[in-house]
C-alpha cells in the first residue's frame, strides 16, 4: 500500500483555476472539488495508492472587501464544501505591507500572504517524522517550497515527493527536483466541480456563488 497525501497551495491554484475559467471561454471552474480531482490521480501515482489525506492551505482576502464585496465570503462558502468532502482546511492570513512605486515614488499599502508556504513544509515534515504516508504530492508551482523538499530527501531518502502542477503553473526548477510530476489540465478542473447547489452531511444546500 502506498500511502499518499496531497498538500495544496490554494493560492496558487485558485489563479490557475481562474485562468482556465478565462481559456475555456467562460466555463465556470472556480467551484472545484478539490478531492476528486486528487482521487483522480491516485492509479498514476500508482504502487496501490491510497489516498491518506488531503490538506488544503490558504487565507481569507478580507482586505479585498471594499473593491469585491463577499470575495471573503465566497471563498468561506467554498472551504465549507472542501471540508465536508474530506479536505482538512488550514487558514494562514495576509499582512499589510507599505512598499515604494517605483513609478511615482509614494508609499502605498500592499497585502502579502504570509505563512502558507512555511505551513506547507512543516505539515511534510510532521507526516513523514511520523511516517503517517508513504508520497507527499505537492500541488503548486511555487519555487518556495523548493529548500523543503530538498531537506525532505536528506531526512527521508525511503519517501517520495510528486509535483502536481496547476494549469500554467509548470515549473522546470520544481520538476528537477523530483522523478514524478503530474501536469494538471483545464479540461480536469472542469471535469471535478462540486454539484450546485453542495448539499452538506446536515442537509443544508450551499449554492455556488453566482460570480463563479
Amino acid at each position: 500500500m502506498n500511502r499518499t497525501v496531497f498538500l495544496i497551495d490554494g493560492f496558487n491554484l485558485y489563479h490557475s483555476v481562474k485562468e482556465a475559467s478565462r481559456d475555456l471561454r467562460g466555463v465556470s471552474t472556480k467551484w472545484l472539488d478539490i478531492a476528486s480531482l486528487c482521487k483522480s490521480y491516485l492509479y498514476i501515482i500508482g504502487n496501490k495508492a491510497q489516498l491518506q489525506g488531503i490538506y488544503y492551505f490558504s487565507a481569507l482576502a478580507r482586505h479585498l472587501e471594499a473593491a469585491n464585496p463577499g470575495v471573503t465570503s465566497r471563498h468561506q462558502a467554498f472551504i465549507r464544501c472542501l471540508e465536508a468532502s474530506g479536505v482538512v482546511c488550514q487558514l494562514n492570513r495576509f499582512k499589510p505591507k507599505t512598499i515604494r512605486c517605483p513609478y511615482c515614488h509614494k508609499d502605498i499599502l500592499r497585502h502579502e500572504e504570509k505563512e502558507t508556504d512555511v505551513a506547507i513544509s512543516i505539515k511534510m515534515i510532521e507526516l513523514l517524522h511520523k511516517d503517517e504516508c508513504d508520497t507527499i504530492v505537492l500541488l503548486t508551482g511555487d519555487t518556495d517550497i523548493a529548500p523543503a523538499v530538498r531537506t525532505v530527501f536528506l531526512l527521508f531518502p525511503g519517501k517520495e515527493i510528486w509535483f502536481a502542477f496547476p494549469y500554467k503553473r509548470m515549473n522546470n526548477e520544481l520538476n528537477r527536483l523530483v522523478k514524478k510530476s503530474i501536469k494538471i489540465s483545464r479540461d480536469h478542473y472542469k471535469k471535478y466541480q462540486f454539484p450546485d447547489p453542495f448539499v452538506m452531511p446536515d442537509g443544508t444546500p450551499v449554492s455556488k456563488p453566482s460570480s463563479w
